[in-house]
């Protein structure tokens, strides 16, 4: 998943590229402002860029020579000429062999920003790439990926019985996308097992309601509010802003904050709850090409500093998820329990270019306020709390069930 500012939205991009070779990339659910698309960041300036000092030797003749060549003498002519520069923007992007970055064409770029927004027509899972192979991250709960069994950390090998080992991301994702009410199949392998299973799933609206909270009790009778974020969009703060009123109005004494199987999403919307436990400090630190360092801080009301605190994460826990889950744990704030996260720690921006395309581009690296990298590590639980297939099965939640007697024992501590 991407993680992606308002900050880098509001900063668009107009590039004019010259390129080569066919079209690969990035998109698997999140990351952009609606207005920009949930996950778009952009460090730009709107104006043509000239070649940089280092493309200068190059022959960009010999691109035009290719370009001929293919309109001159390929077999089955008409070549589209459209698809040819989209493809070769594509393709040079994919030369960084970055699974994050993409180049959008304009029908492309539509959907990324939809999907941004909170509302999209599909099966609900974030994707991304994991030792080469197309990985689901997180199903979003409620969802037909859900209701379909899919797990966080299953391998897709197809998809239509296409295999997704050549496929990039971006166009993996595109084909398991489509309108409400077709079907997809997919070829998913999980965790052991020797043999992969045929999957299908009937495709839907994803609306996703980020925050939602209830109260539960310990063993000791001390009321605790579980606050489960399923993904940091548009209307996150707002949401968990309306919790914490709920939560504080009604008097719990403690906090379960369940970040599984949430891949990510704005970074404001992390810092803004990350800040609601952390006054006035670092929530993370982000670390550009050129080894500089910017804090982002908090500015929240901490209203929640004094409540004792267990995050709960997975393996489907990535990129904005794991900036929070960091944040509280190098601070004192929380225990973190669970699975080791996802390891999603690079930002991406996103570039509207004048044409409705898009770049999506990594451009820096999250650490941890104390300079811990997410990127490849992800974060540690505190306390190691598995969540077997049969534990799901027989609908046991282990790792809920070690918060719950945390903070019994926290409460009865706490002043």
């Amino acid at each position: 998943m991407v993680t992606i500012t308002r900050r880098h939205l509001q900063m668009l991009v107009g590039i004019a590229v010259l390129a080569a070779s066919y079209w690969v990339g990035y998109f698997a659910g999140r990351y952009a402002d609606p207005s920009a698309g949930g996950g778009a960041p952009a460090r730009v300036v709107n104006r043509d860029v000239g070649a940089p000092e280092a493309a200068r030797d190059l022959d960009f003749g010999l691109y035009w020579e290719v370009w001929s060549l293919l309109e001159r003498d390929f077999l089955r002519q008409p070549v589209d000429t459209r698809d040819r520069f989209y493809g070769s923007i594509a393709g040079m992007v994919d030369a960084l062999e970055d699974p994050y970055s993409a180049f959008f064409d304009p029908e492309r770029a539509e959907l990324f920003r939809e999907d941004l927004s909170g509302s999209l027509q599909g099966i609900g899972a974030e994707i991304g790439i994991r030792g080469d192979v197309l990985t689901v991250i997180a199903p979003l709960p409620g969802t037909p990926a859900a209701r379909a069994g899919l797990r966080s950390g299953d391998s897709i090998l197809a998809v239509d019985e296409e295999p997704t080992l050549d496929l990039s991301l971006e166009e993996a994702v595109a084909r398991i996308r489509g309108e409400r009410g077709t079907a997809v199949k997919l070829l998913v392998q999980s965790g052991k097992e020797a043999t992969p299973r045929e999957v299908s799933i009937v495709r839907d609206v994803i609306a996703i309601e980020s925050v939602t909270v209830e109260q539960q009790r310990t063993s000791t009778g001390k009321a605790v509010a579980v606050v489960h974020i399923s993904h940091f969009n548009g209307d996150t703060v707002e949401r968990f802003d309306a919790a914490v009123r709920t939560l504080l109005a009604r008097g719990d004494r403690a906090v379960v904050l369940d970040l599984r199987n949430n891949p990510g999403g704005f970074l404001e919307a992390a810092i803004a709850i990350a800040g609601e436990w952390i006054e006035r400090d670092v929530i993370v630190q982000e670390r550009t090409n050129d080894g500089r360092v910017q804090e982002h801080r908090s500015s929240g009301l901490a209203r929640l500093q004094h409540l004792p605190t267990v995050v709960l994460v997975n393996e489907g826990s990535a990129s904005a998820s794991e900036i929070v889950a960091g944040a509280l744990q190098d601070t004192g704030r929380a225990r973190v329990i669970g699975a080791q996260t996802f390891g999603k720690g690079t930002v991406q921006h996103l570039a509207n270019l004048r044409d409705g395309s898009a770049l999506k581009l990594t451009i820096a690296e999250w650490l941890t306020p104390a300079g811990r990298s997410i990127e490849g590590n992800g974060i540690t639980p505190d306390m190691a709390v598995a969540l077997t297939e049969d534990d799901s099965k027989a609908e046991r939640d282990p790792q809920h069930a070690r918060a719950m007697a945390e903070l019994a024992t926290m409460v009865e501590r706490a002043p």
